[in-house]
């Protein structure tokens, strides 16, 4: 019999029995999954939903439960913003970057209000209120925040600003699990038939053409047929070493993944079946220097003094870059008006003290005039309003010249700088796996972190995005593999 294999699909010939028969296999049950099974059972197709932990969840479970949203929701437009869809699609873009998917983008800011809607018929709540200032997440139950650089240069030049973040009703942080909960209560209402503790160790081909997949229940390989198509959506590639340090190296700077069983096998699946995989260096950061707001007033700088960064960005924008600073640590400079004590798990030791810059230039051994003659043109600019260098706009615009001033030390080793992956299959607006030619290989479909999607480049992640391009596509792709 043929080696069962990540790597290379398993013939449809030496199949010995099928072990059990559906139209739609969806191979992992976190957000992605769940609205594939939810749109391929509405279609009518019989949908079996495969999970390796003895659960729904997946990352999805481990976030705050937001998603990203605009185009102009009743949210917005109760909070007073103005947004359309193509100031949406303008920011996913450049949000993006040079690796941006101009027709997700496009697509998904078509279809974003209609999205929301969707979401809401599912049952996910929404209390309808907006929450100012920069934060990561609500700390109560509250809807719409700014989650990204949209007031931000250079984004704010191109795209008119609006929050484009919607949470989930939900006290406090980690909204995620009870987002995966409803789509999870939606998709046993259609019947869906949802096998836990099964690995996907294999998938099945007849003639070019992917028709099942090899599960491992029970310590026992299961030889599942899938009539229409498989659709996998087992998210990123976080909790594999071997290929972080094979396809995005330079993560090997920090040491807080954020995942569940995020170890690429669908990615290798793909692959195995000649899948392209693409923009597999790519992955967000953060280390949450956000809280509290006053952090974003100060100033970053590298080892040698010089800022990288407009602050007032996005707090992922903003770590993506640091790790890409030389040495093995970047400092934030607070002066006495913005210095607040960081919160314990972001684990930011006070690296220097001084009652001047130079003395604190001093204390961190740097040569003489590199970050004093750093903070003399920026506060020179900020007291009028300006920040030539970067961009930096008021009201978080503002100098520092109050001492006494201190210098916060983000270490990459030590500090709290957690990440996942971004890349990963190619596909097409409707979940379909290209090959390496750009031909969609005939019954295998994917979403979610497994693909390379909405958020495709680190510098430019907003929260909520992931969740966005996970429900959205994954919805989209069972819709295909349905028909």
């Amino acid at each position: 019999m043929p080696e069962i294999s990540l790597h290379r699909p398993y013939p449809s010939a030496d199949v010995p029995a099928w072990d059990c028969e559906t139209d739609v296999a969806v191979i992992g049950f976190g957000a992605a999954g769940a609205c594939a099974a939810i749109e391929a059972a509405e279609a009518g197709a019989k949908v079996m939903l495969f999970e390796r932990n003895s659960g729904s969840g997946g990352a999805s479970a481990l976030s705050g439960g937001e998603i990203y949203i605009g185009g102009g929701t009743e949210v917005q437009k109760a909070a007073g913003f103005e947004d359309s869809a193509g100031d949406l699609a303008a920011y996913l873009k450049m949000a993006g970057g040079l690796n941006a998917d101009h027709a997700k983008c496009e697509l998904y800011a078509a279809g974003s209000l209609v999205h929301f809607d969707w979401l809401k018929a599912q049952g996910v709540p929404y209390k309808g209120t907006y929450v100012p200032g920069k934060i990561i997440e609500p700390e109560g139950d509250d809807t719409l925040i700014w989650s990204g650089s949209e007031a931000a240069e250079p984004f704010c030049l191109s795209a008119k600003p609006a929050p484009r973040g919607h949470v989930i009703q939900f006290m406090g942080w980690g909204g995620g699990r009870k987002l995966v909960d409803i789509l999870e209560a939606k998709a046993r209402s259609l019947g869906v038939e949802v096998v836990v503790d099964a690995r996907a160790a294999a998938l099945i081909e007849d003639a070019g053409r992917i028709v099942g997949v090899v599960m491992r229940i029970d310590n026992a390989n299961r030889f599942v047929r899938a009539a229409k198509g498989v659709v996998l959506a087992t998210g990123g590639f976080v909790m594999n070493p071997a290929m972080l340090a094979k396809y995005a190296p330079l993560t090997g700077k920090i040491r807080d993944p954020i995942g569940d069983k995020d170890d690429g096998s669908g990615i290798e699946l793909g692959v195995g079946a000649g899948g392209d995989a693409i923009h597999m260096d790519e992955f967000f950061t953060t280390c949450p220097w956000t809280i509290p707001q006053s952090h974003a007033e100060g100033v970053f700088v590298n080892v040698a003094g010089q800022r990288f960064i407009n602050e007032d960005c996005y707090h992922g924008r903003v770590s993506r870059t640091a790790v890409d600073q030389p040495g093995g640590k970047v400092y934030l400079l607070l002066d006495n008006a913005h210095f607040e004590q960081p919160p314990e798990f972001a684990r930011v030791s006070i690296a220097a003290t001084g009652a001047s810059w130079e003395e604190v230039e001093a204390e961190l051994e740097m040569p003489q005039g590199t970050l004093s003659a750093t903070m003399a043109v920026y506060n020179e600019h900020a007291r009028a309003g300006r920040d030539p260098l970067f961009g930096k706009r008021a009201p978080i615009l503002q100098p520092l010249d109050q001492a006494p001033f201190v210098a916060l030390e983000l270490n990459f080793e030590t500090s709290y700088f957690s990440f996942f992956t971004l890349g990963g299959l190619k596909t097409s607006v409707d979940g379909e796996v290209f090959d390496r030619a750009g031909t969609p290989i005939a019954g295998l479909y994917a979403a979610g972190r497994c693909t390379s999607g909405l958020p495709a480049w680190g510098h430019g992640y907003s929260s909520g995005m992931s969740l966005a391009d996970c429900t959205f596509f994954g919805r989209r792709a069972g819709s295909k593999a349905a028909a």
